[in-house]
C-alpha cells in the first residue's frame, strides 16, 4: 500500500477553474486557519493571472492578499505558479523580469513552486528554477500533457530526464489540463516518466473535465504516483481538480494511507459553498463524457470565455462549431500543448476563423509570434498552407521586425520610475488606469458579506436576472435601488 500526500488547489485551480480568479481575501480568509490545519503537504495559492484579475476586475492589491494569506496560514508551505517565459499576458515576458518575480514571489513567502512551459523551453524553467533555490524553495518541473500523434512517451521521457537531472528540480509534475489521461496511456507514460526521473517524487494533477480524474488518480498511484492534487468539493470538479473528501476517502477504502486531518475538511466545504452561492460563482461541479472534449482539449476554465466572445457576436448557437474548430487549428498549428497561453491563442484563433467566415482571415499577433518561433521550438510542423496565411498576414511584418526585447532589470527600474519591485511588476504587467482604480479602491478587505437573508438574497437573484438599467425594490424594512 501506499502513502498518499495531497496537494490542495482550492485556493488556485479550482476558483481559477470555478471562478475565473476571483477569490477575493475576504473570501478565502475565514476558511485558511482551516485549511492551514488539515495537513496538505503544499497549498498551491497563486498563479500570474491571480494579480491580473484581482487588480483589474476585484480592485485588490494581490501582494496584500498573498502577505495576507501566507500569515493566516502559517504551518503551510504556500505555492505559487510560474510559466517559463511569460507573466500577465498572452506573449513573452522579459526573463529579467521573470526572475524579478520569482524573487519577489520568495519575499512574500512563497516557498514550493511549479514551473512550465508548454514547449519546454528547459533552459528558461532551470533558469527559474535555479533564482527559487536561492530561497531555498521546493520546485516541481511540470510535464504539461497533451493527447496527440507527437507527444508520445518519449518525447516526455525526454523532457523528464532533462529536468530531473537539475539538482534544482526537486519533484516533477505530470500536468493534465484537459483530463484525458486514462488507464492504458497512464500504464505506458508513468514508467517512462519515472523512469527518467532519477528517484524524485511524481506528482499528479489532472482536471476533472471527463469526468474521470478521480479514477486516474487512483490508477496513478498505483503506478507510482505520491502525491496528487485536489480541491474543497465546492470548488473541485467539472473543470477543475477531483474534490480532497472523495479521494480520501478512495485510498483509504483501497488501503493507502495519508497525513490529512479529516475534521478540517467540512468547516472549508462550508464556508466556499456559501461563499460561491452568495457572489454567484459556481460551486459543487460535475461533468458528462464528452469525446468532442478529446478532440479539441479546450481546458475547462476557457470554456466560458469562448461562450462569452460567441455571445458578442450574437452566435452563442454556434459554440459546437468553434470546438470542432478549435480541434482543427489545434493540429494545423501542430499541436501545441492545450494551457496557456496557447489554449487561449488556439480557441481565439478559431473563434476568429468561424465569426469572419473565412479561415485565418485575422491573424492574431501571437499567433505569428508562434509561427516565427519567439515561444520556442514547436512540437510538430505548422501546416505548410497555414504558415503561408499566418506569415502573409496584414501584422506580420511588423511583428517580424520587432522582436521581443530583453532588457536589464535595472533598464525596467528605469523605465517604469521606481526601486520598488514589487510596484515594477504591477507597472510592467498592468495599465497604469487599473492599478489607479485598484489604489482608490482602499486597503485590503479581509471579510466577505455573506448575503444570507431572505431580503438580500432576493436582491441578488433580481441582480443576476434583470436587465433593465433601473431597478427598485421595496418592503417594509427595506429600500434598494440599483443602477446599470
Amino acid at each position: 500500500m501506499a502513502h498518499v500526500h495531497f496537494l490542495d488547489e482550492t485556493l488556485r485551480d479550482g476558483q481559477q477553474s470555478l471562478w475565473g480568479m476571483r477569490m477575493q481575501a475576504g473570501m478565502a480568509l475565514p476558511a485558511a486557519p482551516y485549511l492551514d490545519r488539515t495537513g496538505f503537504r503544499v497549498v498551491d495559492f497563486s498563479g500570474s493571472n491571480q494579480f491580473e484579475v484581482l487588480i483589474r476586475h476585484c480592485r485588490e492589491n494581490p501582494w496584500a492578499m498573498m502577505d495576507a494569506m501566507i500569515e493566516a496560514m502559517p504551518n503551510s508551505t504556500i505555492r505559487c505558479g510560474m510559466r517559463s517565459n511569460a507573466s500577465v499576458t498572452f506573449r513573452t515576458t522579459p526573463d529579467s523580469l521573470m526572475d524579478a518575480w520569482m524573487r519577489q514571489l520568495n519575499r512574500h513567502g512563497a516557498r514550493s513552486f511549479w514551473i512550465y512551459d508548454v514547449l519546454f523551453n528547459i533552459d528558461k524553467m532551470l533558469r527559474l528554477a535555479a533564482v527559487a533555490k536561492e530561497f531555498g524553495s521546493e520546485v516541481a518541473g511540470a510535464i504539461m500533457f497533451t493527447l496527440s500523434p507527437v507527444h508520445d512517451d518519449a518525447y516526455y521521457a525526454d523532457k523528464v530526464n532533462k529536468l530531473s537531472v537539475s539538482p534544482n528540480v526537486d519533484t516533477i509534475l505530470l500536468y493534465d489540463t484537459a483530463g484525458v489521461l486514462e488507464k492504458e496511456r497512464l500504464q505506458t507514460l508513468l514508467p517512462a516518466i519515472i523512469g527518467a526521473a532519477r528517484g524524485k517524487p511524481i506528482e499528479f494533477h489532472a482536471n476533472n473535465i471527463l469526468g474521470q480524474s478521480a479514477k486516474a488518480y487512483l490508477d496513478a498511484i498505483d503506478l507510482g504516483v505520491s502525491i496528487i492534487h485536489t480541491a474543497s468539493r465546492p470548488l473541485a470538479n467539472g473543470p477543475s481538480v477531483p474534490s480532497t473528501e472523495i479521494m480520501v476517502n478512495n485510498i483509504e477504502l483501497l488501503g493507502h494511507s495519508h497525513d490529512l486531518n479529516k475534521d478540517m475538511l467540512a468547516p472549508v466545504a462550508e464556508h466556499f459553498e456559501r461563499v460561491g452561492k452568495a457572489a454567484g460563482f459556481l460551486v459543487n461541479q460535475y461533468n458528462e463524457y464528452d469525446i468532442l472534449s478529446i478532440q479539441h482539449q479546450i481546458p475547462g476554465g476557457m470554456t466560458g470565455t469562448l461562450k462569452a466572445q460567441l455571445a458578442q457576436h450574437g452566435m452563442s448557437d454556434r459554440l459546437t462549431e468553434v470546438l470542432h474548430e478549435v480541434a482543427l487549428v489545434r493540429r494545423e498549428l501542430g499541436y501545441p500543448g492545450m494551457a496557456t497561453p496557447f489554449s487561449q491563442l488556439v480557441g481565439i484563433q478559431a473563434v476568429l476563423n468561424v465569426v469572419n467566415g473565412e479561415r485565418y482571415k485575422i491573424v492574431p499577433d501571437e499567433i505569428v509570434e508562434y509561427a516565427a518561433g519567439y515561444y520556442g521550438e514547436t512540437v510538430a510542423p505548422i501546416d505548410a498552407e497555414v504558415l503561408d496565411r499566418i506569415m502573409t498576414s496584414s501584422r506580420a511584418k511588423d511583428i517580424l521586425n520587432s522582436p521581443s526585447e530583453q532588457p536589464s532589470i535595472e533598464e525596467l527600474r528605469k523605465r517604469y520610475g521606481t526601486d520598488d519591485d514589487d510596484e515594477l511588476i504591477l507597472r510592467a504587467l498592468m495599465p497604469e488606469s487599473d492599478l489607479e482604480r485598484m489604489r482608490a479602491a482602499g486597503p485590503l478587505k479581509q471579510t466577505f458579506p455573506l448575503l444570507s437573508s431572505r431580503e438580500s438574497q432576493m436582491i441578488v437573484d433580481l441582480a443576476r436576472t434583470i436587465n433593465l438599467p433601473l431597478v427598485q425594490y421595496s418592503t417594509n424594512g427595506l429600500s434598494v435601488e440599483m443602477a446599470r
